[in-house]
């Protein structure tokens, strides 16, 4: 649905016309840009408080900077869809997010105003140093780099590791801290207090005003005073302010707090910034949903709202009289507060994202059993081996795509000690709007080549309580579950939980001809399709395989026995997933039959709504039953691994 926009927004296409008002059209500027992100948002959907909340830095920085040749790197990018309108998509903004549409996040390959491709979050300072230090070996030194962080995704180790090397650099950074105290949720930790403490220490801004002053009117007096001036702003902030503040002792030159809405101050800031050489780092301080009153309120729950009134606030929630199923994420939060009532040694652990994997309840009803580690995968894997070293079973809730940024930890840390990690992959699979940076396409492959650990994914609800019962067992080992984003298809799904024999699958329906493999809630898709094929005479077996490591192989013997036809599903990537490990099976015990693999195949997916992009990959109910036709038709009698 596409939105009207504002008269003065309504000229500008690109930061070219943005350049072409004056600066007291600005703050219109800022209110027609917020007014227009919350109207879209409002109708389409999508990340919201992020945007709000930099509207008026984003007008500054392209008002100033001369983008794209000056690089603008966005971390994350939740906050960047001020950027997108004013860089040449505002026609196409209603597709944000929408199959097809434009993405919800920078990305190279739709405008060269996106100077780097993010979705994950910590990467901008790194992807800033190293094009400004290719823009120094290359001669173009009046090239600006500029990297946008939030002060939730400067926990993040990688940001940290980019800083201590840009501080050594001598290359045109600036590093702008978007300081509003939120991620998705409230952000923790000492950097966090450190940052409040800045912002509301009195004494140390005054001290700093004060110096800044007293330099100023030094310097007026000539140019001896002048050099004098800065012999002493050297020596006091080499001393005194480099002690007291974190991005001083890093060599960064810091400035700020400053208000993030104030937009002509910001435009000043930003022109001084400019010709001030070497690393700095201006901090911003903003409100996350700023001009839309419940986003200001309620950050957390106005961060991605889906559609809503822009009206009343009301968020819009399909009504149904049915009993709908929880989402997958609910049953593991109600889920491990009953199994840590009756296990005292489970703990939980989330890298900054308790509401997204619903570890809050276990944080709410047990606050010194769950912990929030803040945006820091790689530290969430290793407090979780080092917990477990002490007996205790941590349960480590990390979005699939996330877990990728923790890889090292999980073989080093984990695995090769032979640890009692139970790695919970919430989003797995097919995630949905968010598209490429958040599908959860790989865990089922990379889990499955490393030593130690067992890997398993539950078809429903009632099966992912059980899998996490098993999981908290002694002497487990590694273990992870993985889960996708969404609700599931049982309503009554609040059964005793059970042990599962490890390694053990199941039998979903008997068949003859053909026999369907599936691992997960993709099962659910293979069901539908046999009711489509029992209608046209055609009866596959189907099996939840349930573990794609350990494999069940007296299952598999059952099957390859029986059947020279198999279709194998799974809502992850085809090389090295679970149909290869079929393929694997089958080579190694010499059996010969025709097997499909229905998966993610090897290119990288784009956004939409998951139903669509399981119809676009082929594995949806449709396809399944299209290749279980294809070889109950055909019944070749050469064996082939496809």
């Amino acid at each position: 649905m596409e939105v009207k926009a504002g008269e003065l927004l309504e000229q500008i296409n690109y930061p070219s016309d943005l350049k072409k008002l004056k600066e007291a059209d600005l703050l219109k500027v800022c209110q027609e840009l917020r007014q227009y992100i919350i109207d879209v948002v409002a109708v389409n959907g999508g990340h919201f408080g992020a945007s709000l909340g930099v509207v008026e830095l984003t007008v500054a920085l392209h008002y100033v900077l001369n983008t794209p040749y000056d690089q603008l790197v966005w971390d994350v990018g939740h906050q960047a869809y001020g950027h997108k309108i004013l860089t040449g998509r505002r026609n196409v903004f209603h597709t944000n997010r929408l199959y097809k549409g434009i993405s919800g996040f920078p990305k190279r390959g739709e405008s060269e105003y996106d100077t780097f491709g993010v979705g994950h979050s910590s990467t901008s300072i790194s992807a800033a140093l190293g094009m400004a230090v290719a823009s120094q070996y290359k001669g173009e030194t009046d090239r600006q780099h500029v990297a946008v962080i939030g002060d939730g995704a400067m926990t993040a180790g990688l940001a940290f590791e980019a800083l201590n090397h840009a501080g050594i650099e001598n290359s045109n950074l600036l590093v702008i801290l978007n300081d509003n105290c939120m991620s998705i949720d409230p952000n923790v930790g000492a950097l966090k207090e450190y940052l409040t403490d800045i912002t509301t220490s009195k004494p140390y801004n005054r001290f700093r005003d004060d110096i800044s002053h007293v330099l100023t009117k030094i310097s007026e007096l000539g140019p001896n005073a002048l050099q004098i001036a800065k012999k002493l702003e050297k020596s006091i902030k080499g001393t005194l302010l480099k002690r007291s503040n974190f991005f001083e002792a890093l060599k960064f030159r810091y400035f700020g707090p400053i208000d993030g809405h104030d937009v002509k101050h910001l435009v000043k800031v930003l022109r001084d910034l400019r010709d001030i050489p070497g690393p700095k780092l201006l901090h911003c301080v903003t409100v996350k949903g700023k001009g839309f009153a419940l986003a200001e309120k309620d950050q957390t729950v106005w961060h991605a709202p889906g559609l809503f009134d822009k009206i009343t606030g009301e968020i819009k929630k399909t009504v149904s009289d049915k009993p709908q199923p929880p989402k997958y994420q609910d049953v593991f939060g109600h889920t491990i507060v009953e199994l840590a009532e009756k296990n005292p040694k489970i703990m939980g652990i989330t890298p900054a994202m308790p509401s997204g994997s619903s570890l809050n309840i276990m944080m709410k009803a047990m606050p010194k059993r769950a912990f929030d580690v803040g945006i820091a995968e790689q530290h969430a894997v290793t407090f979780s081996a080092g917990l477990a070293t002490q007996g205790l079973i941590p349960f480590c809730n990390i979005y699939s795509s996330f877990m990728q940024r923790a890889y090292d930890q999980v073989i080093h840390d984990v695995a090769i000690q032979n640890l009692n990690v139970v790695f919970c992959l919430d989003r797995a699979g097919m995630a949905g709007a968010d598209g490429a940076t958040h599908h959860g396409a790989y865990d089922l492959a990379y889990m499955r080549c490393i030593p130690n650990m067992t890997v398993a994914a539950p078809m429903n609800e009632e099966e992912l309580r059980n899998l996490m019962f098993t999981a908290q067992q002694e002497n487990m080992g590694p273990f992870s579950i993985r889960y996708p984003r969404g609700q599931g298809v049982m309503p009554d799904w609040q059964r005793p939980m059970r042990a599962i024999p490890v390694g053990k699958g199941r039998k979903v329906a008997d068949g003859e001809d053909v026999a369907i493999l599936t691992i997960g809630h993709v099962g659910n898709e293979a069901v539908k399709a046999c009711v489509e094929l029992n209608a046209e005479g055609i009866h596959p077996a189907h099996y939840d395989m349930r573990f794609a490591k350990p494999l069940d192989e007296e299952l598999l013997h059952e099957v390859f026995g029986k059947f020279k036809h198999v279709v194998t599903v799974e809502d992850g990537c085809l090389q090295g997933g679970m149909g290869s490990a079929i393929l694997e099976f089958m080579v190694d015990h010499n059996y010969a039959a025709q097997v499909i693999r229905l998966g993610i195949p090897d290119k990288v997916i784009e956004h939409g709504e998951q139903p669509e992009l399981w119809a676009e990959c082929g594995y949806d109910a449709k396809a399944i039953a299209e290749a279980v036709k294809k070889v109950a038709v055909l019944r070749p009698t050469k064996s082939i691994a496809g």
